[in-house]
């Protein structure tokens, strides 16, 4: 009987010790962080790149027009070429990949319709320029007048004949040998002179402004804020000066076609045309240089969200 009673004890004791023993803490796994979701919607733009070649002499008038361009297009990056337009003319025969050409002649965007990277259809004016005669600001030569530039030992500094403005300086020298007031061997006087030929307008300002030459002959426009304190000029009459005429069109087959219209649309634009003449660009108003734009757009990115501006009647 007390055997049982122990066990019937023991039994309760065992029961109750389990009872009063607290149960391991269940375990439980933290939480993985996640990245916020986003939608696509709120996924920022993909970055695009514009690729313009630009003649030189455009380089700070077409500067800030990309940073115009950019602030109308966030994520979009303007990159530009200078160069003459003689090379930007072989680099798009060659297949180089660019978006936007704006040539200081017309004949290298012939060129560029006859390789078929641009459709003539497209071709657009979009501003003019006219040639001066610079000279170091000391005037080693004594410059006062057009005839000085055939005075035997001047070191005359040209672009070369390919270039634009090279071609135009040797149309100046056309013009003044038929004119009563110079010699009749006013241009090969002159042609003696020359020391160095470049293949941009902006090698003849450098080497003007460091005397390495006594004159040039480039656009009114590459007399910038730079040059301006290191440079004298002299200018060219209306009658032996050349316009020239800059046309800008899109690559044909560009990837990023939309852009290069937006841009080219810019360059057209009131406020466009407004920048121009602060680089003493000529600026191309008017019905024939607008070729009856009638309405343009400045798209944002991929999502082609516009800006209209205000149509134009011719």
């Amino acid at each position: 009987m007390r055997s049982k009673f122990l066990s019937v004890l023991m039994l309760i004791v065992l029961l109750a010790s389990a009872a009063c023993t607290p149960a391991a803490p269940a375990t439980t796994q933290a939480p993985t962080a996640l990245p916020p979701t986003v939608t696509p919607a709120q996924a920022p733009a993909s970055a695009r790149t514009l690729t313009v070649l630009a003649a030189a002499s455009l380089t700070e008038s077409f500067t800030e027009l990309g940073s115009m361009f950019e602030a109308h297009n966030p994520g979009v990056k303007v990159t530009f070429s200078f160069a003459g337009s003689q090379q930007l003319a072989q680099q798009l025969d060659q297949g180089v990949s660019a978006d936007v050409f704006a040539s200081a002649s017309p004949k290298y965007m012939t060129a560029a319709v006859t390789s078929e990277r641009v459709n003539q259809a497209e071709v657009q004016t979009f501003v003019k320029n006219r040639l001066v005669v610079i000279f170091p600001k000391d005037n080693p030569a004594g410059i006062t007048t057009l005839k000085d530039l055939a005075k035997p030992g001047l070191k005359l500094d040209l672009a070369d004949k390919a270039v634009p403005v090279g071609q135009y300086a040797l149309d100046f020298l056309d013009k003044a040998v038929k004119d009563p007031g110079f010699d009749p061997q006013y241009k090969d006087n002159v042609l003696k002179n020359v020391v160095s030929y470049e293949d941009n307008v902006k090698s003849v300002v450098t080497k003007v402004s460091l005397g390495e030459a006594d004159a040039g002959i480039v656009y009114v426009t590459d007399i910038t804020a730079d040059a301006a304190p290191k440079i004298g000029k002299l200018d060219i009459p209306d009658a032996l000066n050349t316009v020239a005429v800059y046309p800008i069109a899109p690559i044909s087959n560009s990837k990023n076609l939309d852009l290069a219209k937006a841009f080219i649309a810019l360059v057209l634009s009131p406020d466009g045309q407004a920048i121009m003449p602060k680089y003493v660009f000529i600026p191309a108003v008017g019905g024939q240089y607008y070729h009856k734009i009638r309405e343009v757009h400045f798209f944002r990115c991929k999502q082609l969200r516009c800006l209209h501006l205000k149509k134009w009647t011719d």
